[in-house]
């Protein structure tokens, strides 16, 4: 059996791994989080981008209500505040590393060599950071956060996406198993 591709395929996992983001996620772990079952969900109070966050707003009560909660303004078991940031993306470093085998009539190599590219043009590239908190409405106090990223070009429906597709993500781990 040849694993000529072994490299290349073990390179390309590595990469493709290094492009996802995972969610974290931290809680209370004495805190009972079966006895949820309705919330409320605010909005930042001050924001420089309204329609972000109402997207992420929305997105919550979405995720929340497909999990079972239910939205209650008036007598909630817990609240969802969040926060989000928007930054630029680094810029990439420029520099690589390549690995590559091959044959030359009977004999075989393998070579490995670096190159350092010069970036051209603007990064316009942003990343969006969202964290999400939940927080136990009789005692106010936080008793679970999540967060995760995502990268994103432009603002309309592929960012709205992002958006929904991350907090998804984000509330997939609320309540946590303990």
């Amino acid at each position: 059996m040849k694993f000529s591709h072994l490299p290349t395929l073990f390179i390309t996992a590595i990469l493709l791994s290094a492009c996802a983001t995972t969610p974290k996620s931290d809680y209370d772990i004495n805190y009972d989080f079966n006895q949820l079952n309705s919330f409320t969900a605010f909005s930042p109070s001050q924001t420089k981008d309204p329609i972000s966050a109402e997207r992420i707003k929305g997105a919550i009560s979405e995720t929340l209500m497909s999990k079972g909660f239910v939205a209650d303004e008036a007598h909630p078991d817990f609240r969802i505040t969040y926060t989000f940031k928007v930054e630029n993306k680094p810029k990439d470093s420029g520099v690589s590393i390549g690995l590559g085998t091959g044959t030359w009539g009977s004999s075989g190599g393998i070579s490995i060599g670096t190159s350092v590219g010069v970036p051209i043009g603007s990064n316009t590239a942003k990343i969006q950071t969202i964290q999400i908190d939940v927080i136990d409405a009789q005692s106010n106090k936080l008793i679970w956060r999540g967060t995760d990223k995502f990268n994103f070009d432009a603002g309309g429906e592929d960012k709205a996406e992002e958006t929904a597709k991350t907090v998804t993500k984000i509330l997939a781990l609320f309540p946590p198993q303990q």
